[in-house]
């Protein structure tokens, strides 16, 4: 399992970046998480759900209430156009954050193995 503290500052890119394949809501979305993390990070409901207030309140996605032929209805969640422009800023933080970080380990590797 990965630790929270290491994916705590990327749950919004996660979230983006399911929504920008579609409109989902909470339990799916979290199922989704768990699934394509192959079971190595598992959201939190209460991670989840701030996620989405936060999200919500800056303008990066949307809800609506879905409608269900059984049961309450569900709240679903749709990114926006904000949303998709910040989750490209992600994206691309992402890859220099991850470029900045490989060489540290690259660094360590090389080093243990001489």
């Amino acid at each position: 399992m990965i630790g929270s503290d290491v994916i705590r500052g990327y749950c919004d890119t996660i979230l983006l970046c399911l929504l920008a394949q579609g409109d989902s809501y909470g339990y799916e979305l979290s199922r989704a998480i768990r699934e394509k993390s192959g079971g190595a990070y598992e959201m939190k409901e209460t991670t989840l759900y701030s996620a989405f207030a936060r999200l919500e309140k800056r303008g990066f996605i949307a809800s609506y209430q879905g409608q269900e032929s059984c049961g309450r209805p569900r709240t679903y969640y749709t990114i926006t156009a904000p949303g998709r422009e910040y989750l490209r800023e992600k994206q691309e933080e992402w890859q220099e954050t991850k470029a900045l970080i490989d060489r540290f380990v690259s660094d360590l590797e090389e080093e243990q193995h001489s």
